[in-house]
């Protein structure tokens, strides 16, 4: 998963001969799992068709205020598309219409839209040589940044006069990556390594049977996923799940039995910054686990239980600058027993559900939890998704990690 997946990405063409790099351009972003639309200069549509466009971006174009043609034409609202989007990238960015951007004119859709614009804007540029090279262009493109507009740097090669040279927009691949990486360079966890466990443990009976639970890891997915997109680097410690993760900043360590998991928490603990024990980790595991599948007998069948590595407590003793975070799911006396929790483990924040709470608790979509912090103060929140449960943990870790 890329960090763009999820944005509303705004694309404005103008009339290039860089605007076929748009298609690409265009698939890439919905590829990265962005939603795209496009707004176009008139004359932008002589060099890529509207309808190209369209029907890749699954969405409307629009290059004029309303359709001439249209007996009852509806006024394409350029606040609203410039308020609609998460980022706006000009692309290809013409000399002509990056200087009305550096003077705030306003004479199509396209521009309109720039000025309405909340979001961070991109440009590339895609000029021939001598008007790259021209000190009106360079005195355009430091006035923009000053703006606070991110220039896409042109590339050098064959120009369409046949010179050869700086001014070929920037290849597709190479925007992508180069606003990946300015989202990530901005994020509030950018830099810090996160450590997660997450899902079930199974312990082993014979090659057949197992002691399990009914945990399906999606909270702790929906934490790693949370904290990849704030830029972090994601250790995800996930025992046996049917979900599937994907994501670039997300590193997945599959266990199975609570020591294997123990096992992975050694080995990747001392170097993160934040620790988050989420998974439904077995207590007991069979003493004694049989080579063969055990056969059914008509006798009662017994067997002997020895206690799992308590992995949140060796988390908390073996605790130095990180900040650990623990879950509670409890049936009863849920925030005496959480509480006591959080001070036992050594935790920083503890997460409560209950299982009285409808749509609480394992398999489901939904969760429904109380923040903790080590102070004692509760934060109570209704029923949310998981995704915004993840959300709602890790805006409190980052409040209480800079107060």
């Amino acid at each position: 998963m890329s960090v763009l997946s999820g944005k509303k990405i705004l694309i404005g063409v103008t009339a290039g001969i860089a605007a076929y790099k748009v298609a690409g351009l265009v698939r890439l972003f919905i590829k990265a799992g962005a939603q795209v639309k496009v707004v176009m200069t008139p004359a932008a549509k002589d060099f890529i068709t509207p309808l190209t466009l369209s029907t890749l971006s699954k969405n409307e174009v629009h290059s004029s205020f309303y359709n001439d043609d249209d007996k009852n034409a509806v006024w394409n609202n350029h606040v609203d598309l410039g308020l609609w989007a998460d980022l706006m990238i000009i692309a290809p960015a013409t000399a002509n219409t990056l200087s009305k951007m550096a003077t705030g004119t306003s004479d199509n859709l396209l521009l309109a839209t720039y000025l309405s614009a909340k979001c961070p804007v991109y440009f590339a540029p895609a000029m021939d040589l001598d008007m790259y090279k021209h000190p009106s262009t360079h005195k355009t493109f430091t006035k923009l940044q000053e703006f606070g507009n991110i220039m896409i740097p042109s590339e050098s090669g064959e120009l369409a006069s046949g010179l050869v040279g700086q001014g070929r927009m920037a290849e597709p691949e190479t925007i992508v990556d180069f606003i990946e990486k300015d989202i990530v360079s901005n994020l509030p966890l950018r830099g810090q390594k996160v450590l997660i466990t997450a899902g079930p443990t199974y312990e082993a009976i014979d090659p057949v049977r197992f002691i399990g639970n009914h945990s399906s890891g999606r909270m702790g997915i929906e934490l790693a996923t949370v904290a990849a997109n704030l830029g972090a680097q994601v250790h995800l410690i996930l025992g046996p799940s049917s979900l599937q993760v994907e994501h670039n900043f997300i590193n997945v360590i599959n266990v199975v039995s609570a020591e294997e998991m123990f096992q992975a928490v050694v080995s990747n603990y001392d170097h993160c910054d934040i620790a988050i024990a989420s998974a439904a980790v077995a207590d007991y595991r069979p003493k004694h686990v049989s080579d063969q599948k055990i056969k059914k007998a008509d006798t009662a069948f017994s067997i002997e239980l020895e206690r799992t590595n308590d992995i949140l407590k060796w988390m908390g003793t073996e605790k130095k600058n990180q900040f650990l975070v623990g879950f509670a799911l409890e049936t009863e006396n849920e925030e005496e027993n959480a509480k006591k929790k959080l001070k036992k483990k050594n935790l920083d924040l503890i997460v409560l559900n209950s299982l009285n709470d409808k749509g609480a608790g394992f398999k489901g979509k939904t969760n429904k939890v109380s923040l903790i912090n080590h102070k004692f103060e509760i934060k109570a929140f209704p029923l949310k998704t998981k995704a915004e449960v993840a959300k709602d943990i890790f805006d409190e870790i980052n409040a209480l990690k800079n107060e």
